[in-house]
């Protein structure tokens, strides 16, 4: 099979979809590897290394995408990149196409397969593709979030810590799944009082187990998040529903609850925002400001620290890869129960049930 690797070309994205390594184990089970001359610079990686790997550098994104039989990124496909797609190839990457549907009417008309890594499931039900981004951007979070609330960037002027005699932060966190959890032990890291809400009760037990004491949980309801809104210096919308939009959990109305310079991070904006005022941003202009309230919504949160972001994707990918290489497109993912549900769109049809619904779109079994 041709794999073919682009550079990726969305704003301030500096991962790329596979490391060297993955360029050697794919030549050593006889396949070509096409990499866009460039593609690892923002993550530390020249086309040396992956020339000394076996890949062949090629100076296009064009050459790319006309050559791989299975184009693997990180972000989903950008509207320069819409022509370059053609029937009977594979594409897999993050996809989150419930938050658009000019990418998702657009990966129909090109008749692509689209082998989405944030529905792909593991072996224990859970998503392997998407955990270490999580990880990764819940950590983030707090460290913008901090950021955030100081008074130059238009914040309450709060440190996260407190001092002696002067109380934390509070910050609430809407989703207690991976990026919640992330968020909360490095908000606790920082001496803050942390609050997660969720409404799965199991979670919050375990959560609750796991946690120092200066995080606590609550059921997630509009009582009780209507009252962490006006208590929070920092609100971390960390919500996840697999492939479909987020809920809305913040209304623009809510944000009167919220103290003036308070920071949202909503995490969930790759998938629409659990927040009404939630609009994409981006690492070069990342906030913005409703009713006084400061607003990050940047979608590709770990593209900023690149090298840690690429390494910790492509040690979950590249297995994948490999299996998709070996035996064919729809052979690997009618074989592999959790990379079936990876499959979101085929030949034009949809595939997923929560991508069908969110676009009132017909739903085609693979």
């Amino acid at each position: 099979m041709r794999v073919g690797v682009p550079k990726e070309v969305k704003v301030d994205e500096y991962r790329v979809a596979m490391l060297p390594v993955g360029v050697e184990e794919l030549k050593r089970g006889g396949h070509t590897v096409l990499v866009e001359a460039g593609a690892g610079v923002g993550s530390g990686i020249s086309d040396e290394e992956y020339a000394e790997a076996g890949a062949q550098i090629v100076a296009s994104a064009k050459e790319v995408w006309d050559q791989a039989d299975l184009i693997v990124k990180v972000k989903e496909p950008q509207a320069a990149e819409f022509p370059l797609m053609r029937s009977g190839q594979a594409i897999f990457t993050y996809f989150h196409f419930a938050a658009s549907e000019s990418l998702t009417r657009n990966v129909i008309e090109s008749g692509v397969t689209a082998i989405a890594y944030e529905t792909l499931r593991g072996p224990q039900g859970d998503l392997p593709l998407l955990t270490p981004m999580s990880e990764i951007a819940g950590r983030m979070s707090i460290q913008e979030g901090a950021k955030y609330l100081e008074r130059p960037q238009l914040g309450r002027g709060i440190l996260l810590a407190g001092v002696p005699g002067v109380a934390p932060a509070h910050i609430a966190i809407l989703g207690g799944g991976v990026v919640g959890k992330n968020a909360a032990r490095i908000a606790a890291g920082f001496q803050a009082d942390v609050v997660i809400l969720d409404i799965n009760v199991d979670r919050l037990r375990y959560l609750e187990d796991i946690m120092p004491p200066n995080v606590n949980t609550l059921f997630s309801d509009r009582h009780n998040i209507r009252q962490q809104l006006k208590l929070a210096d920092l609100v971390i919308g960390a919500v996840l529903v697999e492939g479909a939009r987020a809920p809305n959990l913040v209304s623009r109305e809510d944000l009167k609850y919220m103290k003036h310079g308070a920071v949202i991070i909503d995490v969930a904006v790759d998938q629409g925002g659990c927040v009404e005022t939630t609009r994409p941003t981006t690492h070069s202009d990342p906030t913005y400001v409703v009713d006084g309230i400061v607003h990050y919504c940047v979608t590709n949160m770990p593209g900023a620290v690149g090298r840690t972001s690429t390494y910790a994707l492509c040690n979950v990918t590249l297995p994948y890869i490999l299996k998709i290489a070996k035996e064919g497109v729809l052979p690997a993912c009618k074989g592999h129960a959790g990379l079936n549900r990876a499959v979101n769109i085929h030949a034009g049809q949809v595939t997923n049930a929560a991508v069908a619904k969110t676009f009132h779109l017909p739903l085609t079994e693979l």
